[in-house]
């Protein structure tokens, strides 16, 4: 993993962060969100990591005439052979890309739903399991940029992570600038693999023998239980949320090393679980309220366990 790290941080400048945070979701056997302005790296971080862990990997693009059998598949006559057949979709993969997932409209959004709870798909009544591990890195712009749809609760309530990329400082920038220069005329050589699907499966494994105590069982149910006791919060974080939250900060001290949990990790984790999970009154977000300012205000109120 830490291979895996590192050659993703010299692929992709700026996104230190969340570079660590989409391998620990990886890790965790969730999905991420990537959302961002056009241009600050979503599509290629995503690809990346699925060409160096050694995943097969499909790109969809999301448009608002995709259809959901364009996705998952479809039954398919053949005149010469007198038969049926099924035609898998590009969701039979390891690791999917779903490129600017919000500018399809809700149904084939909904196309979605049970390849990231079930990991299986449903053709024509007929139930197909899809590999392991499956992995959706979903890529959007801001719903406030023109041809998006925003993505109903149901649908994010799926995705493990919500990773918003921010412009990059400086310097990463500047390096950006360079190493695009330089490749320039240079035909792009895939990188090889860091490591392999067996091995992200095996530490997959892995998560459930963290040592969580009990108060940390604890502090996990008071946050999410206090999202939903906040002013301004019309819909707050759900259980699943909880087990959610728990899962992550197990992946997180995994790569951090360790096989048991601290009350840090739940802390890490709590923005980029929790963000997208929360919906607020149209009073909360006209007086400027987010949800990632009601999560800084829940892990400042909850007691931390000693």
């Amino acid at each position: 993993m830490n291979h895996l790290l590192e050659s993703l941080e010299r692929r992709i400048h700026g996104q230190n962060r969340n570079i660590r945070l989409l391998v620990t979701a990886l890790i965790a056997g969730g999905h991420v969100l990537l959302e961002g302005v056009p241009g600050l790296g979503k599509t290629s971080l995503a690809r990346q990591l699925a060409v160096l862990s050694g995943c097969g990997w499909r790109r969809i693009q999301f448009t608002p005439d995709l259809l959901p059998g364009d996705i998952t598949g479809s039954v398919t006559y053949n005149m010469q052979e007198q038969s049926f057949s099924v035609v898998k979709g590009p969701i039979f993969t390891n690791v999917l890309l779903a490129d600017e997932i919000n500018r399809s409209g809700p149904k084939t959004q909904a196309a979605l739903l049970e390849a990231m709870e079930e990991r299986q798909v449903t053709i024509q009544g007929t139930t197909y399991p899809l590999p392991e591990p499956f992995f959706v890195a979903a890529t959007q712009n801001p719903v406030e940029y023109d041809g998006t749809y925003p993505l109903p609760e149901a649908q994010l309530d799926r995705f493990l992570f919500k990773l918003v990329l921010d412009y990059p400082a400086e310097q990463a920038e500047i390096d950006i600038l360079r190493n695009h220069r330089q490749a320039a005329g240079i035909t792009e050589v895939q990188p090889e693999p860091v490591v392999t699907a067996e091995e992200i499966r095996e530490l997959q494994g892995k998560v459930g023998d963290v040592v969580v105590e009990d108060a940390l069982y604890a502090y996990a149910a008071a946050l999410v239980r206090a999202t939903r006791e906040t002013d301004g919060v019309g819909l707050g974080a759900s259980p699943r949320a909880g087990i959610a939250l728990l899962r992550a900060a197990s992946a997180w001290a995994l790569l951090e090393g360790r096989n048991y949990m601290t009350p840090d990790d739940i802390k890490e984790m709590a923005l980029p679980v929790l963000r997208h999970r929360l919906l607020l009154t149209p009073q909360a977000e006209l007086e400027g309220m987010t949800g990632e300012s009601i999560i800084r205000q829940t892990l400042a109120s909850v007691p931390v366990p000693r």
